[in-house]
């Protein structure tokens, strides 16, 4: 197996830039990697890649296919009775 050698420069954080994700002001960070622009929130732990022009590569949309199954219910089931209210009953006619 050889082993291939990634371009990988020099984490740097780039002043004034606000994450898109939290909102927060000097978090981000910016490298690139064989070429590709990433940037990095230390905050809130956002991650995207850039591309030439510098806008946001957006990531592969969401299907039925690529997502995962939504989590079952906890099996546990509580029953709720409601007790009638006396001030709330019917006239008698």
């Amino acid at each position: 197996m050889s082993e291939v050698a990634v371009s990988k420069s020099k984490r740097r954080f780039i002043a004034g830039a606000v994450c898109p994700a939290c909102s927060e002001m000097d978090k981000l960070m910016m490298w690139n990697e064989d070429g590709v622009p990433h940037r990095e929130c230390v905050a809130c732990g956002f991650t995207d890649t850039l591309n030439e022009q510098g806008l946001s590569v957006p990531s592969e949309l969401g299907t039925r296919v690529n997502h995962l199954a939504p989590k079952a219910a906890p099996a546990k089931v509580q029953t709720v009775q409601f007790f009638p209210n006396p001030k709330l009953k019917k006239p008698a006619e």
